[in-house]
């Protein structure tokens, strides 16, 4: 069972886990988005859709074990103002990668294009005579909104995060990110 908690020395493999496969796929997914909005790729928005509610599932999972294991003990002593900017950080990633999914899933209902998973409706597209209606114009607009509102927000925390994890193992030389990758910390 100590495997499964995180510890000053090594985090868990379920977090270790959650974390590098949230992160691909938020990246992916925020560099899919762009793609598809800069160039009218209508075509990419049901993968795009797909794979966002495909990690939603996971990003539930990650806030639950962190919200029963707390956040990772920091493996050195840092100034005041790190710790608070490292927990803002941390915070913003967190209820950011769970306003992403939420907002696009509200966005796409509302819009009235519904809900669909690979294929699978999830919730079926809200169809007047053949033709596509919005369901709520206002729901829509204002999770349209958020969602592409979240782009810089989350862009400049994860900069901020790949920032503070080179500079603990550059500077300050200490086992941060050798324990985000797996090594037990000496």
């Amino acid at each position: 069972m100590s495997k499964m908690k995180d510890t000053r020395e090594r985090l868990s493999h379920i977090t270790l886990s959650l974390h590098w496969l949230i992160a691909f796929f938020i990246l992916g997914l925020m560099t899919l988005g762009v793609y598809m909005t800069e160039t009218s790729r209508y075509d990419l928005y049901p993968t795009h859709k797909s794979l966002g509610i495909f990690i939603f599932f996971f990003i539930v999972i990650r806030v639950l074990w962190r919200w029963k294991n707390g956040w990772p003990q920091p493996v050195a002593q840092h100034k005041n103002w790190e710790e608070a900017l490292a927990k803002l950080v941390h915070w913003v990633l967190i209820l950011g990668t769970l306003a992403f999914p939420i907002s696009g899933m509200l966005f796409s209902i509302g819009g009235g294009h519904g809900l669909q998973i690979f294929g699978l409706d999830l919730v079926s597209a809200n169809l007047v005579d053949g033709q596509r209606q919005m369901l709520n114009p206002d729901l829509a607009s204002i999770a349209g909104e958020v969602h592409e509102s979240l782009l810089p927000i989350m862009l400049a925390a994860i900069l901020l995060h790949v920032a503070g994890a080179l500079k603990h193992h550059i500077i300050d030389k200490n086992n941060t990110l050798k324990r985000m990758l797996g090594f037990k910390n000496q």
